[in-house]
């Protein structure tokens, strides 16, 4: 195997530290044949649909099945909220806007060159094309934030994974942090709550405030995932930040997928059934997803609240996702800040960078 180095590399050049910003991803175009490598992709990851007794049964199925019919579907789905006022997706337009924010925030508090990239998991731009751009930019630290929330081995597990994978390939290997999550950060919680307020403002108070996240099989729960529990400590503390009583918010999973069970109540089944109860108004808000996506602008902006209306609801509201404000953008490089102790300020002694430099032109880098 020829490990990826830098093309005429200088030995003693200026090193930089470089910011990873990562999400789910995206297909390239709201068509079915774009929409056909992205699910591959997504699919065969085994942190997402982790191994089968028979993995090559699952392939079967996937390619015979489910690569034939689902793309069609959910290129339809995408074709509804796909954003006119960008190059692509709302997930990939907001996450871009995401990482200028954070770049203006950061930058002032580092002592040395600083380089930031975005990369998705599946789909454009990669995790490993980020990575290897920040490589060519001289980047000997590397930080990764992985934009979830809460932990969970399909989500943040699988990125390392992405992440080790396109690290396995190269000659010199930055010294590495990793962020598995910040599901109870004091600005992330309380930008949670400035939204909520923001939309109340205008929509007014619901009966129930509706806290919906990503489902995973209960299974991942049964054997440790933590996921769930982390679900929760943020419902808590956002319930607590709005002074909320238990009886005035619920929590909620969604975007289920398969026969097994997953983790319960389920957000289409709550929505259907919550009139009947006598709730006829309700809001709800996506805490696990950082930016605005498929999952929220289709599956609860329109797909619930049909539910829940035509089960007699009268009022639904969708609080939107944090995606770029100013308090989340706060939140998120207070995030950053808290794992860079030690970072702020590795840029290289500008003596020790030049003696450096010169040895190595004359004897050889002085390792």
């Amino acid at each position: 195997m020829e490990y990826r180095g830098i093309s005429g590399y200088q030995h003693g050049s200026d090193s930089a530290t470089g910011v990873l910003i990562t999400n789910l991803g995206t297909p390239d175009a709201p068509t079915k044949e774009a929409l056909k490598p992205y699910l591959r992709e997504f699919l065969m990851d085994p942190r997402v649909v982790e191994p089968p007794p028979s993995r090559w049964v699952w392939r079967l199925i996937l390619e015979g099945i489910i690569l034939n019919t689902r793309p069609a579907k959910s290129a339809e789905a995408y074709a509804t909220v796909w954003d006119s006022e960008g190059p692509g997706s709302p997930l990939l337009n907001i996450s871009n806007r995401q990482l200028g924010a954070i770049a203006e925030r950061l930058t002032p508090h580092f002592a040395g060159r600083v380089e930031f990239a975005l990369g998705m998991r599946y789909g454009n731009p990669s995790i490993a094309s980020a990575l290897q751009t920040l490589q060519d930019k001289g980047c000997q630290r590397i930080i990764v934030l992985p934009l979830y929330p809460q932990y969970a081995a399909a989500t943040s597990a699988s990125t390392m994974d992405a992440v080790s994978a396109e690290l396995q390939t190269w000659r010199w290997v930055p010294d590495l942090r990793f962020v598995s999550h910040y599901h109870r950060h004091p600005g992330y919680i309380k930008a949670l709550a400035n939204s909520v307020l923001d939309h109340q403002e205008i929509h007014g108070k619901p009966q129930k405030l509706v806290m919906s996240y990503h489902g995973v099989p209960q299974r991942y729960h049964d054997n440790g995932d933590p996921y769930y529990c982390e679900c929760h400590t943020t419902s808590r503390l956002l319930a607590r930040e709005l002074g909320l009583n238990d009886d005035e918010y619920m929590v909620t999973f969604q975007s289920l997928f398969g026969k097994e069970e997953w983790i319960k109540p389920y957000t289409d089944a709550t929505m259907k059934s919550l009139p009947s109860d006598g709730i006829k108004n309700v809001q709800v808000i996506c805490p696990g997803f950082s930016a605005d996506c498929l999952e929220t602008i289709e599956e609860i902006g329109e797909e619930n609240r049909e539910y829940f209306e035509d089960a007699g609801g009268e009022k639904f509201s969708f609080i939107r996702c944090l995606n770029d404000r100013a308090d989340h953008a706060d939140a998120l490089t207070d995030v950053l800040l808290q794992n860079l102790q030690g970072w702020l300020d590795a840029g290289e002694d500008e003596a020790e960078r030049l003696l450096v430099k010169t040895q190595a032109k004359t004897k050889g880098c002085p390792f």
